[in-house]
């Protein structure tokens, strides 16, 4: 290689690159690959602090200017060499008025924003792409869009990188109801019908150990002190908080994985 090699994370909001990413951005960061956040939304419909969207006190402007804050100390943390904000409007949970406001991401046409994040992949030129799943994971509307901008930006350049999708096996979450009783941490009950989330294991194509990177993640995660009611992972002990989030999941999209291929430990296996 005549460069670094690179990692680009396509996330929706402030936050998200550490929950799913964050043990693969220090990691990689910290072998000298060229990391690339993108985030592509402002995050206005967040919690600020104890008030919620739509409570009395909740100020949209003033959860933005927190949260890029907020953001601008994870990427610190992490290491991220290159950090771009797309600035959509945070269109809220599915289902919300928001989804429909004039300016939020989910009302912005998809050929609209990959064109932006196009001229981000032609300027960077990534050797894997990472970003959320058809679904969005957990079925939110910013994180759907990502996904949809993510391909068609892809399919505009005619970039060849790898891509995957972040998940997390459905096999672990008996471990994780464990290690939670364990630890006595009270985990809340989903409002209303969850989607079901994460992929059986023989779904999973790549695995990372990013153990030795857990106090980064936990770090990057506690930076977003104001989103910290909703991030149930920062109450547990940071051995426990290394044993659920230390190691990543992803489906690789891109080569497919063909039945019977190994679980890559590495997302730039075959590429150095």
């Amino acid at each position: 290689m005549t460069r670094p090699l690179t990692l680009m994370a396509v996330h929706a909001h402030p936050d998200d690159e550490a929950t799913s990413t964050g043990g693969v951005l220090a990691k990689y960061a910290a072998e000298g690959v060229t990391t690339v956040l993108v985030t592509c939304t402002n995050g206005a419909l967040g919690d600020s602090g104890t008030v919620k969207p739509g409570e009395e006190g909740h100020s949209t402007e003033e959860v933005v200017a927190l949260r890029e804050a907020e953001l601008a100390a994870s990427i610190e943390v992490l290491g991220i060499t290159h950090a771009h904000q797309l600035g959509y409007l945070d269109s809220g949970m599915m289902g919300w008025e928001s989804n429909a406001a004039p300016g939020s991401f989910w009302t912005t046409p998809v050929e609209e924003a990959a064109a932006r994040l196009a001229e981000l992949i032609e300027q960077h030129r990534p050797d894997v792409v990472v970003t959320y799943d058809e679904n969005g994971f957990y079925g939110h509307p910013d994180h759907i869009q990502a996904h949809r901008i993510t391909l068609a930006a892809l399919e505009l350049t005619g970039s060849p990188a790898k891509l995957y999708w972040s998940t997390i096996r459905r096999s672990s979450f008996a471990r994780f109801g464990e290690l939670v009783r364990e630890v006595g941490v009270e985990w809340p009950e989903p409002e209303g019908e969850m989607p079901e989330m994460g992929v059986e294991d023989d779904e999973v194509g790549a695995e990372v150990d990013a153990t030795a990177y857990a106090q980064q993640k936990h770090d990057s995660l506690a930076a977003h002190a104001s989103q910290a009611e909703n991030i149930v992972f920062l109450r547990f002990p940071i051995e426990t908080f290394a044993a659920l989030m230390g190691t990543e999941a992803f489906v690789r999209v891109r080569p497919p994985r063909a039945p019977g291929d190994p679980v890559e430990d590495d997302l730039f296996a075959g590429l150095r």
